[in-house]
């Protein structure tokens, strides 16, 4: 199948411009804590330019009550009304450095995304990936089908065919992904890391000889089932490569606890920390190395934050394994019940290896009454929150789930929808940019791969936030005030001294010459 072009382009020239004053929001209230921006063939807002002198400071703002991105020039003298907090920056104490920040490009995105016509769907790519937009540098994709694809399906769904002889990419793959990958990564002025992730093997190399339910591969590990699925990882590798995508991580294997769950419901494939840890010994990591693929960043457990310390230190105390990993993944879903502690519990048991968040989305609750709330700045503030905290326990990155999903939050096979911080109106040709993408754009765009973290003490204010030296050599410091009152912060890095106003229930990002 040939794979299409999601590109506008006039005289050969790729139409991404960066605005330096920005496009306002074309606001749209559902009736919700704030509201959307709209966008669609021929207007979409933009995130203002960045400009410094040694003088000033530029805070970026976004809000409750209807900032997006919103930008203020400010002079270090302007020390504005007496503060009552304090914030110190204190960069002679380094942390970890920045991978970057993005979301999934799973079937369901990508089918969302050609639902629009080709002006309204460069709208959407440009909002994530050109220097007119949040400027992702992070792309999860997943191997086969997940429950955000319209079916289960295999890459080789022939039985016993261990050889893979019938391993073959789909449609899902040519007609979709791989488009959308490609045109993001031509309108990017950055880098961006692609990492791919499996959920199930195919039914016939499974114990339950289902792709869902509580299933394992069949054997043990350096059997031939084992060595099959590695070959399968291999072969999905070199047929992207052939299309001209090429990854720069993997994980061993998306949310292994599920596998071990009776009757679960979509794909999946069980492990423990010791067989995660034998597969990578005896089949993934030499099939890796042997395919070309030494230098791809390896991740092991993918999951919750339940089991990460024990899996880690099983992996990580054994020279083998370790050898062959780079880092451990995380998903957000239940870091509110154990707590951010075991992230940096988990980081002191190897500080070699990183840490990377790597999938997260609203609406997933069997709680949540709604799986998508347009407007809700209530989901904007569990982002910030979670990736401030995140952060600040030795995590890399954060990756979103689906970058785009429909009026429902699909589709999604098995009925599992959830919320996405851009939602396509399909019937209309526009989109919805939820307070959730800005959120996302407070970080993905100001933190850039190669940012270092520092250490910053905050008395007396309701504010949480992080702050970094970039690459690009400017400090971008996040500022999350969860309170009803705005708040004027004395700020003290070094010798600079100045006061930030921080409006109420706001996200902002404050830049300046470091």
């Amino acid at each position: 199948m040939a794979v299409h072009s999601l590109i506008l382009v006039v005289a050969g020239m790729l139409l991404t411009v960066q605005d330096v004053a920005g496009t306002a929001c074309d606001p749209v209230s559902f009736g919700q804590s704030s509201i959307v921006c709209r966008c669609n063939a021929t207007y979409c807002d933009t995130v203002p330019g960045l400009s410094l002198s040694a003088n000033t400071y530029t805070i970026y703002t976004s809000s409750m009550t209807g900032n997006r991105f919103s930008n203020k020039i400010v002079s270090f003298t302007d020390r504005g009304a007496m503060a009552n907090s304090k914030i110190t920056v204190n960069k002679s104490i380094s942390y970890q450095t920045i991978l970057g920040f993005g979301g999934a490009i799973t079937d369901a995105a990508a089918k969302n995304i050609f639902m629009l016509s080709s002006a309204t769907r460069l709208k959407l790519l440009e909002s994530y990936y050109s220097p007119s937009g949040i400027e992702y540098t992070l792309g999860r994709i997943p191997i086969a089908s997940t429950d955000f694809s319209t079916h289960a399906y295999s890459y080789d769904d022939i039985d016993g065919d261990l050889d893979l002889r019938h391993f073959a990419l789909v449609t899902e793959d040519l007609t979709y992904k791989i488009p959308v990958v490609k045109s993001a990564q031509l309108m990017s002025s950055r880098k961006i890391k692609l990492f791919s992730s499996p959920w199930s093997a195919p039914y016939w190399m499974k114990t339950d000889e289902s792709m869902t339910g509580r299933g394992f591969l069949i054997g043990q590990p350096g059997g031939p089932y084992y060595k099959a699925w590695a070959k399968y990882i291999v072969k999905f590798l070199d047929e992207y490569k052939k299309q001209g995508v090429e990854f720069w991580g993997l994980t061993a294997q998306n949310e292994p606890l599920d596998g071990r769950i009776p009757f679960f419901p979509f794909q999946c494939l069980g492990f423990t920390a010791e067989m995660q840890r034998d597969f990578i010994i005896s089949d993934l990591g030499p099939a890796l190395h042997a395919g070309g693929y030494a230098d791809l960043n390896l991740m092991v457990f993918d999951d919750s934050v339940l089991e990460v310390s024990s899996w880690a230190k099983t992996i990580y105390d054994n020279e083998t394994a370790s050898q062959y990993v780079s880092g451990l993944a995380l998903h957000w879903y239940e870091n509110g019940v154990f707590g951010y502690n075991e992230m940096t519990d988990t980081h002191n048991i190897n500080p070699s290896k990183f840490l990377l968040a790597t999938e997260a989305c609203t609406g997933s609750s069997p709680l949540d009454k709604q799986k998508v709330i347009l407007g809700s700045w209530e989901r904007a503030e569990q982002y910030t929150d979670d990736i401030i905290k995140d952060l600040q326990n030795w995590v890399t990155g954060w990756t979103d789930w689906n970058i785009a999903l429909n009026m429902s939050g699909g589709p999604n096979w098995v009925n599992n929808n959830v919320d996405s911080p851009i939602i396509v109106n399909a019937v209309h040709n526009e989109f919805y940019k939820q307070p959730m993408y800005y959120a996302m754009g407070h970080f993905s765009k100001f933190v850039t791969p190669g940012s270092i973290r520092h250490e910053m003490s905050i008395k007396g204010s309701a504010c949480d936030g992080v702050v970094f030296s970039t690459p690009e050599g400017y400090t971008a410091m996040i500022l999350y005030n969860r309170s009803e009152t705005a708040e004027n912060v004395d700020v003290v890095d070094g010798n600079k001294t100045f006061t930030v106003s921080v409006a109420p229930r706001s996200i902002n990002t404050v830049v300046y010459l470091s």
